[in-house]
Order: structure tokens, then sequence, then C-alpha cells
């Protein structure tokens, strides 16, 4: 849009376009609630054809694959914040065993081989130091810490890292240390990285409520580790390739109910969806065509 529209004459465009509004009402509410950007614009593509609406298509369509993508991110951040207590359990247990739990952020805890990693590495310390002193006075064991003993503990300053330093902190460690942690999940310490970069990024998807289904990424995932009957269809990591991975990092049980969930929201889409076939939604979302 170049200029402001009331929803009145967003709704006039809508129908313009050959879209079909059967609750013109509970329409513009939608557009009031969440916006017409977040639900139309962002969402219109599934149902264009050579950039024309597909005959038949509806507003309530559109918003069906609004309301999916939105439960879907709720359900994928619950299992990733599963995901992301496990791996800073493990690096702080494991980097407290290898390093101890005063000097563990010295330059020679890392793997400092090359002048851009030492730079990289030292970004992190700076960071991180950041992260403590702006923490301190707010959060409760941060302040004891650094108050009664004057250095924070592995397994305290993970509780004030975001997922994106954590995958970061991991990727600058040594190998040996990383491949202790990769360990656990019978992985290398590649493949780890590659799924925790993807996992992050996924994550900040989420946390600004941006479009997931349609999920793609240039960091490549070793995916033949994952799945070895997989096809991809372009070098891009997608939502599909994702979910299997959960189900390396995630206990049974856990992976279970997110898959089951992952899979209601799927069935209850192809139920409110007409105009196309659901095969289109998860051929986007990279499933395998059969």
């Amino acid at each position: 849009m170049k200029e402001y529209k009331s929803n009145d004459k967003l709704l006039n465009h809508l129908l313009l376009k050959g879209v079909i509004v059967n609750n013109k009402k509970k329409a513009k509410e939608q557009f009031e609630r969440y916006t017409y950007y977040s639900i139309v614009n962002t969402y219109k593509e599934a149902f264009k054809t050579n950039n024309q609406y597909i005959s038949g298509v509806t507003f309530e369509e559109i918003f069906s694959l609004y309301d999916f993508d939105k439960n879907l991110r709720s359900i994928f951040l619950k299992y990733a914040l599963e995901i992301e207590i496990i791996i800073k359990s493990l690096l702080a247990n494991i980097v407290a065993e290898n390093y101890g739990i005063k000097d563990y952020l010295k330059i020679n805890c890392f793997d400092a081989t090359s002048k851009a990693k030492e730079k990289e590495i030292k970004e992190l310390q700076a960071h991180i130091s950041d992260e403590i002193e702006k923490n301190y006075g707010k959060h409760p064991a941060i302040t004891h810490y650094k108050d009664t003993y004057g250095y924070i503990p592995p397994f305290v300053l993970v509780k004030v890292l975001t997922f994106g330093e954590i995958s970061r902190y991991y990727i600058w460690l040594k190998q040996n240390v990383r491949q202790q942690i990769s360990k656990y999940f019978k992985l290398s310490d590649k493949v780890l990285e590659q799924i925790l970069i993807n996992l992050t990024l996924a994550r900040n998807i989420c946390a600004h409520n941006d479009k997931l289904y349609t999920f793609r990424s240039r960091f490549f995932i070793s995916f033949k580790n994952i799945d070895s009957t997989y096809v991809m269809k372009d070098k891009s990591t997608n939502f599909y390739m994702l979910l299997k991975c959960m189900s390396i990092l995630l206990d049974n049980k856990k992976y279970n109910q997110f898959e089951k969930q992952v899979f209601k929201e799927i069935y209850k889409l192809s139920k409110k969806i007409k105009s196309i076939d659901i095969k289109k939604i998860k051929g986007i979302m990279g499933f395998p065509d059969e």
C-alpha cells in the first residue's frame, strides 16, 4: 500500500481484486484486530497464480492461512524453548567440566585459531559482558554471584543469554568441547551447529510474528544425516527439515506431541480452504510429495 486506506476502502480494494468476502463485518473486525497487511498482504501469495487471485478464493481462506501460521508459530516456539533449555544445560555443564566455573570465558577456552575467529570471539565476550552488566541488579542470581564471588558461573550465565547467543557460544568453542555437546544427540558438531543456526532464525520469526510456514534459510543443513530419503528441491532449509531436525533434539514423547500438533493444524486448515489443495501449502513447507 502506498497510502493510508480505511478498513472500508481496504475491503472494497479486496473485492475489486476478485476476492469473495462472505462476512464483511467480521472481515473489517479482523483488519482492526490484526491489520490488513498482516493478513492479506502477508498470506495472499498462496492463493494467486501469475499475480492474479485464483477464481473463487475467499478472504476467509486467506485468514485461515494466517490463523494456521499463527498457531504454527505458537507450537514451534513452545518446543524450541524446550530445546533451548536442553542446549543451555548441556553447554553450561560441559563448559564447567572442561574449564571450571570462573575462567571459562577466557580466550584460551575458545577456538581462536585465526585472527578472524579471534575477532568474532572477542565480540562475543564483549556481548556477554554487556549482558551481565545489563542484568546486574535485575536478575537475582547474576547480582548474587557478582556481589558474593565476583564472577558468574556458566549455569547462571546461560539463563540471561538468548538462543542466538548460546548458538554463537557453541560455534566458537573448541571442537572437542563442541563434540561433547553434539555427542548427546548422536550428531557431529558441524551438523548441530547447522541446526542451531536455523532454529535461531525460526525462533526469531516466531518472536516477531513473521511468516513461519514459508521458512527458507540459506544456511545449509547436512540433511542426509537426518533423513537420507528426503529429496531437496533447492539448497535452502525449509520448515519440514526443521521439524525433522527437532526429532533429534527432543525426546520421543515431546517430539510426538510436537508433530501431532503440527499435523492437527494442517488438517484443520485443509478443511477451511477450498480454492487450493492443502498439498500446495505442504509443498511450500517442504513436505515430501507423497
